[in-house]
């Protein structure tokens, strides 16, 4: 460039302003560039991005290598999407979707295609959101897209973090935390995605509550064999977890065991799946604000047996803050699989909705509760309290 610039004879007639400004062009801007590429972690590929390394809120030395290629895992963009009587077509009653419903609009994503995927970008009701599943961690989070007023498009990194997928963003190539929503590496390092609503029920229950809703087909462009789990009895499986180099804490039976868990005030907290099965309602509090935990059956575990449908019945919970209009309610199971509440004797079902009673058409508030693996929520918060220990 510098030599073409000389040739055209431009450089011995630019005043010396000009001259100045190009030698810090030509000069310092590869030596910026020189700067950024000093600060990438050196165990790890980083050829082919263009993130700002030097931007960073973590430790490098705590990002491991889980696939060498970056998308070698494919994430999904606006992908085809099928009505509830399609889907039935392959999908059992057992079969776990992640559920998200947003102005009206439901959609399913199954287990059974986000685990050869991990991300699906996709917009309902006109909000850009990405449905996230980490399989090595069971953690199964839905994002809105938007950072400063900017849609995201989201793609699997390659990279783990406490055997946690790390996602990145393709307009920036920032690295986030899908457990966290938090960017870690990049220009925007240390901000939170909003969390959208969302949880892992049956296609069964999914398909009873929105017979007009949609799911997410197998149609994806891609050749993979949905339905089955890579991950063979994962949450049953002894010793260490892949790629987790932390400290393991003992307070649950296995590092595998499924827990229900949310940060409230920034309270943590976890909810063991074989508590939540054995109550099947819990009243509780984290911090200051009264919750109510419902479980319900039914739901296969996506990381038990090899097929995935195929596997023990894990169940799902959700978990919602229990005062409503000043008064804190307290549940009580029936046999029929509702609950009712002590104040009002209004039945309840387990999406925190009153479907009979005085209260009914009334819904208790959700809150941001997911269902993880122990291991990786306790990695990510520590200081976690755990129910019944």
């Amino acid at each position: 460039m510098r030599k073409a610039l000389v040739q055209r004879g431009l450089i011995t007639v630019a005043p010396v302003a000009t001259i100045l400004a190009l030698i810090w062009v030509f000069g310092f801007i590869p030596n910026l560039a020189q700067d950024r590429e000093s600060c990438s972690p050196r165990h790890l590929r980083t050829v082919n991005w263009s993130t700002d390394f030097c931007n960073s809120i973590v430790d490098f030395e705590e990002i491991l290598v889980g696939n060498p290629t970056k998308d070698g895992i494919p994430s999904l963009t606006d992908p085809s999407m099928e009505p509830v009587s399609q889907a039935a077509v392959w999908l059992s009653d057992r079969s776990p979707v992640i559920a998200v419903e947003i102005d009206g609009e439901a959609r399913a994503y199954p287990q059974a295609i986000l685990m050869w995927h991990e991300i699906a970008n996709v917009e309902i009701a006109g909000i850009p959101v990405a449905v996230t599943f980490c399989p090595l961690c069971n953690s199964s989070i839905t994002f809105d897209r938007r950072v400063d007023g900017e849609a995201l498009d989201f793609g699997v990194s390659g990279f783990l973090r406490n055997s946690d997928l790390v996602m990145y963003d393709r307009q920036s190539e920032t690295w986030w935390q899908q457990l966290t929503g938090e960017g870690l590496v990049g220009s925007y390092a240390s901000v939170l995605l909003d969390i959208v609503p969302s949880q892992v029920i049956s296609f069964a229950s999914f398909a009873e509550r929105h017979p007009e809703g949609l799911v997410l087909s197998r149609d994806t462009g891609f050749s993979r064999q949905y339905g089955i789990n890579p991950y063979s009895n994962y949450d049953s499986r002894p010793g260490r977890p892949f790629l987790f180099r932390g400290e393991i804490d003992t307070r649950l039976g296995s590092p595998v065991d499924h827990v229900l868990a949310a940060t409230v005030d920034g309270i943590a907290k976890a909810y063991p799946f074989a508590i939540l099965r054995e109550q099947r309602v819990i009243n509780d509090s984290i911090g200051e604000k009264p919750v109510v935990a419902f479980f319900q059956a039914g739901v296969a575990s996506a990381l038990g047996d090899s097929v995935i449908d195929n596997a023990a019945d894990l169940g799902t919970a959700g978990l919602y803050f229990s005062t409503l209009d000043g008064i804190t309610l307290s549940f009580i199971r029936q046999e029929d699989g509702s609950f009712t509440d002590e104040q009002t004797r209004s039945t309840w079902n387990a999406y925190g909705e009153a479907i009979a009673g005085d209260l009914q058409g009334r819904e208790l508030e959700w809150v941001d509760a997911f269902p993880h693996f122990w291991f990786a929520w306790a990695a990510f918060h520590p200081e976690t309290e755990v129910y019944g220990i």
